[in-house]
């Protein structure tokens, strides 16, 4: 399986796997920005500032395109698109 934004699942066919894309990439279905944490291989809600490099600047937005030179193109983003719905749903049923 290859690559997918993390916001409409889209599949992203030209892109590599691990490949360090520009900044200025966006989803060709939804036109979000690729270079974000949440479609970066280090991006890990569990660890601190939600990334696993250790030595990477703080990045607050997680689905804004950003500078980091750490960035790493993953092919795990399908789980999250999963959890956020899941979220999302779970959010809408105990809301008043």
């Amino acid at each position: 399986m290859g690559a997918a934004c993390y916001h409409c699942n889209g599949e992203l066919q030209l892109l590599k796997i691990g490949s360090n894309i520009s900044r200025k990439e966006d989803c060709p279905s939804c036109g979000r920005d690729l270079h974000v944490c949440k479609m970066c291989v280090y991006y890990d809600t569990r660890s601190y500032n939600e990334c696993k490099e250790p030595v990477a600047q703080r990045i607050v937005d997680k689905e804004k395109s950003n500078f980091c030179d750490n960035y790493r193109l993953t092919d795990k983003v399908s789980d999250a698109y999963e959890k956020d719905n899941v979220l999302s749903a779970a959010d809408a049923l105990f809301k008043k």
